[in-house]
């Protein structure tokens, strides 16, 4: 298997910095995820590990050697990309044997290892087949198997669940989990949705503007964001964040007062999950009329609008009311995360 090192990578094409000194290790059989919103890098970043781009600085090394020069062929790592790319002409049983053919291995070994990725994304039946026969979570699990198939040191998964419906989504997503754990291979897959990296991910990678914003398990994540770009891109909804000032220990801000806080005075930003929040009859820390209500069968979102943030919390699924009816929430003072005024970074531990 394979441990990737990338020191110092950077990726300029002039004076527009693609991805700025990233450094890290990702461990032998670690599932990775790369995580931001489009332009931010991640694809950079794969693209270099895979060798379709070079890095203008640093160094990147698989299994101990470096890769710099390698040609992608050398690397022995295997993509599956956002497009299936799968071969029209050939049905999925010769799809899933090219790159065996490409890479000369034995001839009487493809009929088993074809055989047994088709079994791991369940494509047996479907082997005699061409791609226009498939429906399009059919062809991503014979990408899949394509990539499986070769037994690389590396897999990387470029956004491969973007093309498909909600529902396949979920049901594709529960099988790359399965198979990482079957295969046990390191793995880095770069994506904009957030879910897929909280369910997928041994630890996530969140980048904004080719900069590296923060590193951690997706629990660490969640739960300790490292500024106010990672509380507002990781979680559904996203973490409540609210501009105020404290003093004396209080928050203040539009039709908000939080006491309690142990930190200094000045401008900050306050957020909380909306699992943390409550809604209650009277004496809450924010009072507001409800902007909207969505009803998710299991809980009811409740939403107001503080300044300019809109601010929601979940209450139970029998709460009901009317938009701009008056409500109280109650947010706990240990469960409030506090952000620089200045520059968004978090306050304490």
């Amino acid at each position: 298997m394979a441990e990737i090192r990338l020191r110092n990578i950077c990726k300029r094409w002039g004076s527009f910095v693609g991805v700025d000194n990233f450094d890290l290790t990702i461990a032998d059989r670690e599932f990775l995820v790369l995580l931001g919103p489009s332009g931010c890098g991640k694809t950079t970043t794969m693209r270099m590990i895979a060798g379709l781009e070079d890095p203008t600085d640093g160094e990147i090394t698989i299994d101990g050697k470096v890769v710099n020069n390698l040609e992608p062929k050398d690397r022995d790592v295997a993509m599956v990309f956002q497009s299936y790319a799968l071969y029209p002409n050939m049905n999925v049983y010769e799809n899933i044997r090219f790159p065996l053919k490409v890479r000369g291995v034995d001839p009487s070994t493809h009929d088993e290892k074809v055989r047994r990725a088709s079994a791991m994304v369940e494509l047996d039946e479907f082997l005699h087949r061409k791609p226009a026969e498939l429906s399009g979570g059919q062809r991503q699990r014979v990408a899949l198997a394509r990539a499986i198939v070769r037994q690389p040191n590396v897999f990387l998964m470029d956004e491969p669940l973007s093309n498909l419906d909600a529902k396949l989504r979920v049901s594709t997503r529960a099988q790359i989990k399965n198979l990482s754990h079957e295969l046990a291979v390191t793995t880095i897959y770069v994506t904009h949705d957030q879910i897929e990296a909280m369910t997928l991910a041994d630890r996530v990678v969140v980048m904004k503007n080719g900069i590296v914003q923060q590193v951690g398990s997706p629990t660490e994540i969640y739960d300790k964001p490292a500024n106010t770009f990672v509380a507002s891109f990781i979680g559904s909804p996203a973490m409540n964040l609210i501009e105020g000032q404290v003093q004396g220990g209080t928050f203040r801000a539009d039709r908000t007062e939080i006491s309690g806080l142990s930190v200094p005075d000045g401008a900050m930003s306050l957020g909380f999950r909306a699992e943390d929040a409550s809604v209650v009859e009277s004496g809450g820390q924010i009072n507001a009329p409800i902007y909207t209500l969505e009803l998710l069968g299991d809980a009811t979102m409740v939403t107001v609008r503080i300044g300019g943030a809109l601010v929601s919390v979940r209450a139970e699924k029998a709460y009901r009311a009317e938009i701009d009816d008056m409500v109280s929430i109650h947010v706990p003072h240990e469960i409030c995360h506090l952000f620089d005024g200045s520059d968004g970074a978090r306050i304490g531990a």
